[in-house]
């Protein structure tokens, strides 16, 4: 991409990241954990949660993380609930925002406010698809993904303990997916890419542009 296409594609994922850890941050507090608070989390701002190394791996990869929202469990009367809640609120704000902005971006384009692959059609329906991704891949059970989180608060105690040592091994899981995927041309996370654009369309009313 040229820098005019950088500046346009590195809005929406800031905003996508920054809703994402915002949400977390913010069940967090209502289920009665201040930790994120107190760090000047629970913001919009996206320089607040931007992580230095993954911001850097989005500009030259595509491929980023921000900054995790810090929860304090011991804050909340049952831990193991209140995490599965803190940990769906990342994807579930993603996948809210890409709704209504889904419906905006149809009801822009039927009022003929903006036109198919103009520069307003283009940013919002980016914004959809990758707002879309980033809840979907959050929500693969694999450390420290949000979603490993959810199993690790439904899993029965008895099998609490070899998901916590299978957690320490996680990002190594991640990396290997990914070098996989680029070395042998195998489309490890396409479910992920197909899911997020049925849901595109449902949405927007349109076939994915992405």
């Amino acid at each position: 991409m040229n820098l005019t296409q950088t500046v346009l594609f590195i809005v929406p994922i800031l905003l996508a990241l920054t809703v994402h850890e915002y949400a977390h941050g913010w069940v967090a507090y209502k289920l009665g954990d201040p930790t994120a608070k107190a760090a000047g989390r629970l913001t919009f701002n996206p320089l607040s949660h931007l992580d230095v190394i993954g911001t850097v791996a989005l500009l030259l990869f595509h491929f980023g993380w921000a900054k995790p929202v810090p929860v304090d469990p011991r804050y909340f009367r049952d831990p193991r609930r209140a995490m599965v809640w803190v940990a769906a609120a990342g994807p579930g704000a993603n996948i809210a925002l890409a709704f209504v902005l889904g419906i905006l971006q149809r009801t822009l384009v039927e009022s003929g406010i903006i036109g198919f692959y103009s520069i307003p059609h283009i940013i919002i329906g980016f914004t959809v698809f990758i707002n879309l991704m980033l809840a979907f891949f959050n929500m693969l059970p694999i450390p420290p993904l949000d979603g490993s989180k959810v199993v690790a608060g439904l899993l029965p105690l008895q099998y609490l303990e070899r998901w916590i040592q299978f957690e320490r091994s996680g990002w190594i899981i991640i990396i290997g997916l990914f070098f996989i995927g680029s070395m042998t041309g195998i489309p490890v996370f396409k479910p992920i890419f197909h899911l997020a654009r049925v849901l595109y369309w449902m949405f927007t009313g349109e076939t994915s542009m992405f």
